[in-house]
Order: structure tokens, then C-alpha cells, then sequence
């Protein structure tokens, strides 16, 4: 499948800057966050102020985005609900990752973002549908499983990841890979009838599976990446190129 990605809530871009490496040529990946506009109502400004404070800016996330990629994505920076106005067009993407609000109505609003930006067989990922603290996310997925026709086609500890049209070819995919050489089991439930994957964490994956550059630069990153950071994976990046192009 082709399309684009799409984001919503990408607080200083980790998550997205693992989506820009998924983009393929004419694909686009587009975010939207407020990162450091006002809010649109009293309930969304105190979970920013309790969550993010002071941290959630878009100089932030474009610093970060920047020190792994060369361009940045397209970014609208406005409350998740602009979207619905079609700027993304309908079923144009095959990926949405959704990372916004924690309030249940605005969870809602995003799901529905989501589901008319995607494409017939586009997977949907939800964050935080089974975290203590985030209840309204939670009903916000279970209700659109249960009363608007998403499918859960795998549960992991912290995300939901779903799709409107068949499941089955994704879950194929899914169970054909090795997952405990990263340390991973996958379990089958049923749930009213849907069946699910459930992803495991069981035993502390192998190095090389996780040792990687980029995957410890992810992990290691502080929240704004510094200019002496961004130096050094610029420098990096062309001493690859440089690499690249000499004799083999």
C-alpha cells in the first residue's frame, strides 16, 4: 500500500522522526500539534500545563526532527480539530499515529480524523489506550471498536493499532515474523468476536537487534537536541555519503 503518514500530537518528535524514515518517494508525512499555542479550551490548556509546561515547542521539535532528517515534515500547528476541515485529504494516507489530547472528546474528534484521512486498508495507531492515567483515551478506543467498525489487529503495552478495512493481511504479516529474537511473544485473543494479537515484552532482546545508531540516538537524545549534538549526526551522515561514493 502507498499513501501518506499523518500525526497527530507530536510533542519534540520522536515518534515522528521514526515516521520520516518510513516515507517512500512522493509520500508526504504531515504533524499537527499546538506545541506552544494557546489551547482551544480550558480542560485542553490544564492537561498542556500539567503535562508538557514549558517543554512543548515547535523550535524544539523542528531541532530534533532536523538533527535526523533534511527537510522537515509538513506541520500544521493548530489543535487536532482543524483537520476535519479536509486539509488532509480524505483516504489519502495508510498510516495515522495518534498522540494528541488524552480527553476523551477530543480522543474521539482524532479518531474520526483518522479514519477519514485513511485509506480502505490504513492502519490507525492509538497511544496510551491502556495507560492508569489516561481513562478517556480508553473509552474513546473501545467505543469506536465496539459502535463505528475499528478492528483491532494488534494490542501492545502501550498502543492500540487498528484499521477499518480487513485486518487479516496485516495479522498475516505480523505472525510470520520472529518475534522472540527481539524479545517479544505474540498471544491471540478474541474480543466479541474480533480477533486480536497481543505483543509481549519477555526477556531482553539481543544486542544486535538493538544496537543500531539510530536506535540508540533515539533513545539517548535529550528532549532539545543541542547544536554540538546536531553537528556531530550531520557529520555522521556525511561521512556515510562520503563512504558511499568511494570505491567498493
Amino acid at each position: 500500500m502507498r499513501g501518506d503518514i499523518l500525526e497527530l500530537g507530536s510533542y519534540l518528535g520522536r515518534s515522528a522522526v521514526v515516521l520520516g524514515d518510513l516515507l517512500r518517494p512522493g509520500e508526504r508525512l504531515t504533524v499537527c500539534d499546538l506545541f506552544d499555542s494557546e489551547a482551544g479550551d480550558a480542560e485542553n490548556a490544564a492537561e498542556m500545563t500539567m503535562s508538557y509546561r514549558s517543554s512543548l515547542t515547535r523550535s524544539a521539535f523542528e531541532a530534533n526532527y532536523l538533527a535526523f532528517h533534511p527537510e522537515l515534515p509538513v506541520i500544521v500547528q493548530a489543535p487536532t480539530s482543524v483537520l476535519a476541515d479536509g486539509r488532509v485529504p480524505a483516504g489519502s494516507c495508510r498510516f495515522v499515529h495518534v498522540d494528541a489530547s488524552h480527553l476523551y472528546e477530543h480522543v474521539v474528534g482524532d479518531i474520526e480524523v483518522a479514519r477519514r484521512a485513511l485509506a480502505e486498508d490504513g492502519l490507525v495507531v492509538l497511544d496510551d489506550y491502556r495507560s492508569e492515567h489516561t481513562p478517556g483515551v480508553s473509552a474513546a478506543v473501545w467505543q469506536a471498536v465496539f459502535t463505528a467498525g475499528l478492528r483491532p489487529v494488534l494490542l501492545t503495552p502501550m498502543k492500540f493499532y487498528g484499521t477499518w478495512g480487513d485486518p487479516e493481511p496485516v495479522r498475516e504479516v505480523l505472525l510470520a515474523r520472529d518475534w522472540r529474537a527481539e524479545g517479544y511473544t505474540v498471544d491471540e485473543d478474541t474480543i466479541a468476536d474480533l480477533r486480536v494479537l497481543r505483543l509481549n515484552y519477555v526477556v531482553q532482546p539481543p544486542a544486535a537487534a538493538r544496537s543500531g545508531p539510530r536506535r540508540l540516538l533515539l533513545e539517548l537524545l535529550p528532549p532539545v537536541a543541542t547544536r554540538a549534538v546536531r553537528r556531530a549526526l550531520r557529520a555522521l551522515r556525511g561521512r556515510r555519503a562520503a563512504g558511499a561514493a568511494g570505491p567498493r
